[in-house]
């Protein structure tokens, strides 16, 4: 997973406005009791900060790989 896959997780899930709030307030002692924006600075893997994210806000399993979306021809 990049950066930017972890972003569109978290705008799709969260919404553009709300994401980047909990991204930047929430701390998640998963990664080291950092919140996600400071865990991807320090290079925590980008998976492992949207899986500590999504075990703090109860998001449900099938939510967790995203929403679908078509392929780019």
């Amino acid at each position: 997973m990049r950066n930017s896959d972890f972003w569109r997780l978290m705008d799709d899930e969260f919404g553009s406005g709300y994401a980047h709030v909990l991204a930047s307030s929430a701390v998640l002692a998963a990664v080291g009791g950092r919140t996600a924006e400071e865990a991807l600075k320090a290079g925590v893997h980008p998976r492992s900060v949207w899986l500590a994210v999504c075990d703090l806000q109860d998001v449900p399993a099938e939510r967790r790989l995203g929403q679908d979306r078509p392929l780019k021809d």
